[in-house]
């Protein structure tokens, strides 16, 4: 359960999502839009093999993408400091953007927010992303910053998490979750591996913000459990291999069995520690990790009557962003109104290999 407070404990406070709020990047293309790409690309390889990752990226379940890079960009061959420069550079742009957009729905000022925290696996940024929005929004100078880099996919969660159990503790206060990736920035011209393609065909780029309170006056879903769950000696499954051309994805093809072999251990005890059983569960928030990890949970699900279809409708639209998606998959099911005292459980994988989870009360 994360990191439980006391009942009885005088911090004890409701933590509630006020808003939250996405930014693409002004690049996109549809999936048949890539293809002529995958042409130039893969021109050198065998026919075979060319058939396969373009049946990859058509099967992928993924309709359009976005991007920080024009296509051309993305398919040219670019050092690591290159690709990285453009990752931050469109990385500041896209996490002002998206924090005014989220300030403006909560009609927050930027001098509210007491607690930033910034999530982003594809690139590398010191001072972090944090660091340049205090700047260009006029934060408070003793906002209390977190960057969260090496979760991957699941830091999304994570930054709520860390959020809630900062909120929780000091009550009236206010905080930014801010995810923004670029996959495409990740891309790896010269490697033909399965790892490298399904990602290209699963990942798109986007930004997400969300705010939260423990200030009396604001409502919104309440944040009514947490919790991270970690599987043993599983480290090889997902990540980056630094190498002198970028970050490398790691990406095992064990990942939707693993994923399956430990649904019952991570679902179970988490809801009944919250008093809750799976029957009682009215909406699923998941992250869109691929397709195939999309039906493994949606299979697991199968006979409870429970569906997955906003995981779904985002992985179409935008593609896995890594950990902004979990996020947008939020939106849409704050966005259609959810009843009042339904509940919904967040989930999200990453990294390590882990499992992020938030309870949520509408």
């Amino acid at each position: 359960m994360g990191f439980p407070i006391p009942m009885d404990h005088p911090k004890n406070m409701s933590v509630k999502i006020k808003t939250v709020a996405k930014q693409l990047p002004k690049y996109s293309r549809t999936t048949d839009e890539i293809m002529p790409f995958l042409d130039i690309w893969l021109q050198d390889q065998d026919e075979r093999f060319i058939r396969k990752v373009k049946k990859i990226f058509e099967g992928a379940a993924v309709d359009k993408r976005y991007s920080i890079m024009e296509p051309s960009e993305v398919f040219t061959a670019t050092s690591f400091e290159e690709k990285n420069d453009i990752y931050t550079r469109e990385v500041i742009e896209l996490g002002e953007q998206v924090l005014v957009k989220a300030l403006e729905k909560a009609s927050w000022k930027s001098k509210d927010i007491d607690f930033i925290i910034t999530v982003s696996c594809t690139g590398i940024m010191i001072p972090s992303l944090d660091a340049y929005l205090i700047n260009r929004l006029d934060m408070r100078q003793d906002v209390v910053r977190l960057p969260v880099t090496e979760m991957g996919c699941a830091a999304g969660i994570s930054g709520m998490i860390y959020a809630r159990n900062f909120l929780a503790a000091n009550p009236g206060k206010r905080a930014a979750v801010i995810a923004v990736e670029s996959p495409t920035a990740t891309f790896q011209l010269d490697d033909y591996s399965m790892a490298n393609i399904v990602s290209a065909a699963i990942f798109g780029d986007g930004a997400a913000c969300v705010l939260m309170s423990s200030h009396e006056d604001d409502d919104g879903p309440e944040i009514i459990g947490d919790g991270m769950y970690h599987f043993y000696e599983n480290e090889h499954m997902m990540g980056f291999k630094l190498t002198n051309s970028g970050l490398q994805m790691v990406l095992d093809i064990e990942v939707p069995n693993t994923i399956a072999s430990h649904f019952p251990e991570i679902i179970y005890p988490f809801l009944k520690d919250n008093g809750l059983t799976i029957q009682e569960l009215d909406h699923l928030i998941f992250h869109p990790g691929g397709k195939k990890i999309v039906q493994t949970v949606e299979e697991l699900f199968a006979d409870l009557d429970k569906n997955i279809d906003a995981t779904k409708s985002v992985l179409r639209k935008y593609g896995n962003m890594s950990s902004a998606t979990v996020l947008y998959v939020l939106e849409e099911i704050i966005d259609r109104n959810p009843a009042k005292g339904s509940t919904g459980l967040m989930l999200s994988f990453g990294p390590g290999f882990s499992a992020q989870r938030i309870l949520l009360r509408f």
